[in-house]
């Protein structure tokens, strides 16, 4: 039943499982089509299988009824595991959309498919997992949040733009006040900067990203550059910003927090700032499912992650082999040749025009 169409009543779906185990960006990037899902069956319960570390992004989703977030902490064997499976697909699904294909997801939607939900979606498989779907797509090729959205095709829905979405409490945004004020960086033009990436041939050098930033700030005075860092990368923020030659040492400076910000945190900041500037990881997606124009630097990853819209972009070196979504390379040329200097007009340019439409550590409470 590849691509055919399935009329799917909304009064008869009380349940759908959205399946996106990871990575962070990718379950931000699976917002849209759950939008389109709650849109399409606004009496239907959407439920997210995930895992426990992706789904704070979820949180206070008003499109997510429940959230499932494996812990692999606490599934330690099998056993642990196939009861979790068993409590997930015994809620009773009606529609189960799988974007991913993960061992786990697929035992969820064997085991959905055990407990009666006949209508299962996901894009094309290999065999060997076909009989698991009733009705696959050929993925479209664009913007990932279009792509994720394209599985939803034989619903008759699609992509029409839908941005990611985190949907902020009250709270966080005054956080985010609060934290601004006390770190001395309100009222002026702020760029998150977030330089790490696990994968070393998307990750900037940090020289250069230290290096364009102390270019930026010499020529753009008044800004300041708040570099965010996750688990075990403090230490590359530091080096960040100790490469730029202004942490901490007046207007246009570094700063680093002292305290890992929670990924919430993060883009509650964010929702204030002029600009985000980085590699194409999470933080990039955070700032467009708050609403912040962005810039990336980017390696061997393609632009398919770059919402399409005239306040996001990104940069590189335009090297014959990019991009080539490798995870390992000899020569990192495509990183290492992409100079701070050719970077700089487009960081700057960007950040101009940000400000320029009064995105200056804007209020929102």
């Amino acid at each position: 039943m590849d691509a055919e169409r399935l009329l799917l009543p909304a009064p008869q779906v009380r349940r759908i499982l959205v399946c996106q185990l990871r990575q962070i960006g990718d379950v931000l990037l699976a917002t849209p089509a759950i939008r389109l899902l709650h849109e399409a069956y606004p009496a239907a319960e959407v439920h997210v299988f995930t895992e426990a570390r992706c789904a704070a992004v979820l949180e206070n989703n008003p499109h997510v009824a429940r959230i499932w977030a494996v812990d692999k902490k606490q599934l330690t064997h099998l056993g642990k595991e196939l009861a979790f499976y068993l409590r997930v697909a015994r809620q009773g699904f009606d529609l189960v959309v799988d974007f991913q294909q993960l061992p786990r997801i697929r035992w969820v939607v064997a085991l959905s498919r055990l407990f009666g939900c006949r209508h299962r979606l996901s894009y094309d498989p290999p065999w060997y997992n076909r009989w698991l779907y009733s009705h696959t797509v050929r993925p479209r090729d664009g913007y990932a949040a279009m792509c994720k959205a394209s599985v939803l095709e034989p619903l008759g829905l699609a992509w029409r733009g839908e941005r990611p979405e985190l949907f902020l409490t009250p709270s966080e945004q005054a956080w985010a006040h609060e934290f601004l004020e006390r770190s001395g960086l309100a009222g002026a033009p702020l760029v998150t900067v977030d330089p790490s990436h696990r994968r070393a041939t998307r990750r900037w050098p940090a020289a250069h990203f230290g290096r364009v930033l102390g270019l930026a700030a010499a020529q753009r005075p008044g800004v300041r550059f708040l570099i965010a860092w996750g688990p075990g990368e403090k230490d590359l923020a530091q080096e960040v910003a100790a490469a730029s030659g202004t942490a901490d040492n007046g207007p246009g400076a570094c700063l680093v927090p002292d305290q890992m910000l929670t990924l919430r945190q993060l883009a509650a900041v964010q929702e204030r700032a002029a600009l985000h500037f980085g590699t194409c990881s999470a933080p990039r997606h955070l700032a467009v499912a708050v609403g912040a124009p962005t810039l990336a630097v980017l390696g061997s990853t393609s632009d398919a992650w770059t919402y399409p819209s005239d306040e996001h972009g990104d940069v590189r070196l335009g090297l014959p082999c990019q991009p080539c979504n490798r995870n390992e390379c000899d020569t990192m040329q495509c990183l290492t040749d992409l100079t701070p200097e050719a970077v700089l007009p487009e960081l700057l340019r960007r950040l101009d025009q940000a400000t320029a439409a009064g995105r200056t550590t804007r209020e929102t409470i």
